[in-house]
């Protein structure tokens, strides 16, 4: 699987991410160079729906900004999560297509099984297709 990864700050927990998507076969797609957060958000949205990436992940101080940024991309479900019920219930009910999390307030390891609960859940629960669908209508409403 390909997963662009994009953060603002460099530490212990981004580098544990980085080392869990290599450990476990995924291609890393990253940002060549450094850039603001609202960049990097957007770097990794982008790459998720111009099918660079399967998914996203994007880390933050909070994991918020990054998240806002990403999901100003037209077709992003970025999801903060900062454990791994949050991170399955973002791909089975809310169908995330990128993962937000902080840099700053999750330890590596946690970091990393949010991270591969995200990836190790296959794809949106069918009963909500419905509710799924109308994310992408509601500012049409």
């Amino acid at each position: 699987m390909r997963v662009a990864f994009a953060s603002d700050d460099e530490n212990e927990t981004t580098r544990a991410v980085v080392a869990a998507l290599v450990e476990d076969g995924h291609a890393v797609v990253r940002p060549d160079k450094a850039e603001s957060w609202p960049d990097l958000g957007r770097f990794v949205g982008r790459a998720v729906v111009e099918g660079r990436a399967d998914y996203g992940v994007v880390m933050c101080w909070t994991g918020t900004g990054t998240a806002i940024a990403a999901n100003k991309v037209p077709g992003v479900r970025a999801a903060l999560a900062w454990d791994p019920w949050i991170a399955r219930g973002a791909r089975l009910w809310n169908d995330a297509n990128v993962l937000a999390m902080s840099l700053k307030r999750l330890a590596p390891d946690v970091a990393v099984e949010v991270l591969r609960a995200f990836l190790a859940t296959s794809g949106p629960d069918p009963d909500e297709a419905a509710n799924i669908a109308a994310i992408e209508n509601v500012a049409e409403t």
